[in-house]
């Protein structure tokens, strides 16, 4: 056991211990990173192909996988339907992100400055699934937090600081990674001011929370509780430079769109008014929106000057909530298909029930989400009564998806 502790990496010198593979050659090892960088090295001689572009982070084994903007998105569109203009601006506020880290270690005149960024989308359109996605490919520290439970230093509640907490425990503690990771904080519309005149009473859960934000999401040194919650004298703290650490805010900012219809103006009359590009403009309000609403909704000018890139998410239509059912990797149809697959029994759908379940979702205004809860009305009783029995075949019609929709408690909730 001793002898294979002294084991080494002929190549870079790493010990067995800081590898998760040692090859064992005739008089020497090989580590897994160095066969990598041999391949790359082969493919550039060889075929011309230039290996992905990859910075170390403080743990040996784990690196940041970086690609092109383009490559960014093209992953996105695996998982997530749609919203064509929030995937580029993420891509690319990603991809510079991790440039401006680059940067930072060959000590450059010019200092790139951090761009967070701000998502508005209604309910279910796909803001935090893109977050997700992002993290998944970049293999890079991720925390999704929910902005409506924090409160203002020395109040009940948590302290902003909390969510590098969470961010921390995704990586087992490793600081030098934290410090690189993303933090996507949903609900941000929950903590604006109840109104845009400044307060007299203090609003601990609002403009309070904004304040204890901006440091953050600028840059600086923050001391972080390492077990969460509320902080103590005796408790040890942790230090952790939050300056490349990227900020994705994300929020509904339900009403918002009224801001931005007084804005815009968009009542106009005339001969020369194309009445149906302004229908289609009241449609999708969000892709006007801009720093001024978010001010006007509630959000103090100071937060807003460090989250620089505002994006929209637009309105789901039908033809996209259809694409959502059957398409990505994930598609809610190929999760009960394999759910079904695992008790040996086939489900076939019809075009016709599909159409069904994007039109219920349509009427609900619940976005994606509430295409699961159709699903999952329609399918219980199928997926309660079918295994264990010797049927294999499970044929979803539009008269079985009406009958089970109809018996279903989901039916009284239709929004007006």
């Amino acid at each position: 056991m001793a002898k294979q502790n002294h084991l080494h990496c002929s190549f870079c010198g790493r010990g067995r211990v800081e590898v998760k593979i040692l090859i064992a050659g005739q008089e020497g090892h090989i580590c897994e990173d160095c066969v990598e960088h041999a391949q790359d090295i082969i493919n550039l001689e060889l075929n011309g192909i230039a290996p992905k572009q990859s910075f170390p982070t403080a743990t040996n084994n784990q690196k940041i996988n970086i690609r092109k903007p383009t490559e960014i998105k093209k992953f996105l569109d695996e998982y997530v339907i749609g919203q064509d203009e929030a995937k580029k601006v993420l891509a690319v506020a990603v991809y510079n992100h991790f440039k401006r880290i680059a940067q930072k270690q060959q000590q450059n005149d010019v200092e790139i400055e951090k761009s967070n960024i701000i998502m508005v989308g209604e309910t279910g359109t796909g803001k935090t699934l893109l977050a997700k996605s992002i993290a998944r490919m970049l293999n890079v520290p991720f925390a999704i937090v929910d902005a409506t439970v924090f409160t203002e230093a020395g109040y009940v509640g948590e302290d902003v600081e909390s969510m590098l907490t969470r961010l921390l425990q995704n990586c087992d503690y490793d600081v030098a990674a934290a410090e690189r990771g993303i933090v996507y904080v949903d609900e941000l519309d929950k903590i604006a001011r109840k109104n845009d005149n400044p307060s007299i009473t203090r609003d601990v859960s609002g403009e309070g929370v904004q304040q204890g934000l901006l440091k953050m999401l600028e840059g600086t040194e923050v001391l972080v509780p390492p077990q969460g919650g509320r902080k103590h004298p005796e408790q040890k703290m942790i230090k952790v430079d939050t300056k490349n650490i990227l900020f994705i805010c994300g929020g509904a900012f339900d009403g918002v769109d009224k801001i931005i219809a007084r804005r815009i103006n968009t009542n106009a009359i005339g001969f020369n008014v194309n009445k149906e590009e302004q229908e289609m403009q009241r449609k999708n309000l969000l892709q006007f929106i801009n720093a001024q609403d978010l001010k006007n909704f509630g959000l103090i000018p100071e937060l807003l000057g460090r989250l620089p890139i505002v994006t929209h998410l637009n309105p789901l239509d039908a033809e996209t909530l259809r694409n959502i059912l059957t398409e990505p990797k994930n598609s809610l149809i190929k999760q009960f298909t394999k759910l079904f697959e695992i008790e040996n029994i086939q489900l076939k759908i019809d075009n016709e029930a599909l159409d069904f379940m994007v039109h219920k979702a349509l009427e609900y205004k619940l976005g994606a989400r509430g295409l699961r809860s159709i699903c999952e009305s329609i399918l219980t009783d199928a997926m309660f009564e079918l295994p264990g029995t010797n049927q294999s075949e499970l044929h979803l019609t539009l008269d079985y998806a009406q009958k089970k929709f109809n018996k279903s408690k989901i039916n009284i909730l239709k929004v007006a």
